[in-house]
């Protein structure tokens, strides 16, 4: 299975990002069965979205997983793209932008065409937190699940083609530093790399078997 993972470059001043690190990782060491392409996102409105096609376009997947970071405690499978931006930091550019569309005139979400009850199953059986959340919230997460479920929906047709975005946890690195910026602050959740790979290669196993 030709299968095209993307995670985005640290952001809102972090020095790493999980989405990147188990890129990365997988890369490296791709699970049985899967051809592997890989793209790593610019955190920028403007670019961000053109980088992913340009991989869609160079890959020709049969399935698209997107990771991104959020502050959580498990692996989060997205179940909608919603057609919003409003963001609450600035991108990586500087620009911050507030009540806008993904697509002006597209439709208002978009549902995953993971099969992501199966997959979150499957992370769990891996010993891995793993749940089933319900939007990307609206940042640059959000702006890239939209993008890639509209572009398979208008441009390739294809929409049933697995694909979707899933969040992972930070890393301890991350909360520690979180801790150390904030010592107000409760400790920030986090997951290792080598527990979140688990959890993702059990779920893309999901998808050859599909």
């Amino acid at each position: 299975m030709r299968l095209l993972l993307t995670g985005f470059e640290p952001f809102n001043s972090s020095l790493i990002n999980p989405s990147q690190a188990a890129v990365q990782r997988l890369a490296s060491c791709p699970p049985a069965g899967i051809e592997l392409f890989t793209a790593i996102l610019p955190v920028e409105h403007r670019r961000g979205p053109e980088a992913l096609l340009r991989a869609l376009d160079v890959s020709c997947p049969e399935a698209v997983v997107c990771l991104g970071e959020a502050g959580r405690e498990s692996l989060s499978i997205e179940r909608v793209g919603v057609n919003l931006i409003d963001d609450t930091i600035p991108d990586n550019a500087g620009e911050q932008w507030l009540d806008q569309p993904v697509v002006p005139g597209g439709p208002a979400a978009y549902f995953t065409t993971l099969p992501a009850r199966a997959m979150q199953c499957a992370i769990l059986e891996a010993g891995v937190p793993a749940e089933l959340s319900l939007s990307a919230g609206a940042f640059l997460c959000n702006q890239i699940a939209y993008t890639l479920l509209h572009y398979l929906a208008t441009r390739r047709g294809d929409e049933m083609i697995p694909a979707g975005f899933i969040h992972l946890p930070r890393l301890p690195e991350q909360a520690a530093a979180l801790k150390l910026a904030h010592p107000e602050k409760n400790l920030a959740p986090s997951m290792s790399l080598e527990t979140m790979i688990r959890g993702l290669e059990a779920g893309l196993k999901v998808l050859i078997n599909e």
